[in-house]
């Protein structure tokens, strides 16, 4: 097992970095996420088409990169970091469903970008519902494509993502499978883990910052013990969440045994080590973080609305410790 990144994820993450530092920066986000469309689509169908990202862990033999979900968790921290607008993580989520079940049909389309897919994980609340083209439904080990239908969107806490409520008694059936849906579930926890140890790390790296050029009383505000304390706390957290991302995103590619277990403690830790950093990061900020115009409160209304994404923190502690027999 190694945990620490190879120089080719290192690569990537340093190309990933840089195509959003200059194609969606938080300046662009703001204006995207205001846009009727919530998101940039020319962006997209470069994450997607140019560079592949949405194909990463799709089988070299059906269109992908044949890479694995240690290079997605790569991908996923920056999309995070950088607020993402639009499918990306719908997107993937989607991907990791139609892969498992070994689909042929839905996929190409998919992963090239042609194709916005998302999965329903909650019907009154589907991720990019109105923007998808495919929705897919989780009924049982059986998964449904709905198309067109009733979309209504959905004024959400995040608006960096939207989402809508949708109508998915209808479809044609892609797949069936529980022991695919299972892994998959499994494999949508270390992604949104990876997502969210992206933001734990930008909203970090932000106060750290702040922390130097505030001051008062003729102190920078990161010289106080008081907020040297928080920071420490919230540093803690970061190594600790980056730790079981790695383990988590390894153990998907590597350890399909140990993989429920690392998904259930992703989902159980990284997701409230992340919104207690956005929260302390806001807190730190003053009366300045509460504000509109600045960026620690767009890291907040992330953080909680991933927090949420695939239930409460309390069903994956509980279910970490019925699979430890605890």
């Amino acid at each position: 097992m190694n945990l620490v990144l190879t120089a080719e994820q290192q690569e990537l993450r340093a190309a990933v970095r840089s195509f959003l530092g200059t194609a969606s920066p938080l300046a662009k986000v703001r204006r995207d996420m205001d846009s009727e469309q919530g998101y940039d689509p020319e962006v997209y169908r470069r994450l997607t088409g140019e560079l592949g990202l949405a194909g990463l862990v799709v089988p070299e033999d059906r269109g992908g990169a044949g890479a694995g979900h240690a290079e997605l968790a790569v991908v996923l921290e920056e999309t995070g970091a950088a607020l993402l607008p639009g499918p990306f993580l719908a997107t993937t989520f989607a991907v990791i469903l139609l892969t498992e079940l070994g689909d042929k049909e839905l996929l190409p389309g998919v992963t090239a970008g042609t194709t916005i897919a998302t999965v329903a994980l909650d019907a009154d609340r589907v991720l990019n519902g109105a923007e998808a083209d495919v929705i897919l439904v989780i009924d049982g080990g059986e998964v449904r494509a709905v198309r067109g239908g009733d979309r209504t969107p959905l004024t959400t806490l995040d608006p960096t993502r939207r989402q809508a409520r949708a109508a998915l008694d209808s479809g044609e059936v892609v797949g069936a499978s529980e022991a695919a849906v299972a892994r998959a579930r499994d494999l949508f926890a270390v992604a949104l883990a990876a997502e969210q140890l992206g933001v734990l790390r930008a909203t970090l790296d932000a106060i750290v910052a702040y922390s130097k050029i505030r001051v008062t009383f003729g102190r920078p505000i990161g010289s106080y013990q008081g907020v040297k304390h928080k920071l420490a706390d919230m540093h803690c957290r970061l190594e600790q969440a980056e730790s079981i991302v790695r383990f988590a995103a390894w153990a998907a590619d590597e350890s399909a045994g140990e993989l429920p277990a690392a998904a259930a403690l992703a989902q159980a830790y990284v997701g409230r080590a992340c919104f207690e950093t956005a929260r302390d990061s806001l807190l730190l900020h003053g009366g300045i973080g509460f504000t509109w115009e600045h960026d620690a409160h767009l890291y907040y209304k992330r953080a909680k609305s991933d927090e949420v994404l695939l239930g409460p923190t309390r069903v994956h502690r509980t279910r970490l410790a019925d699979l430890l027999e605890l």
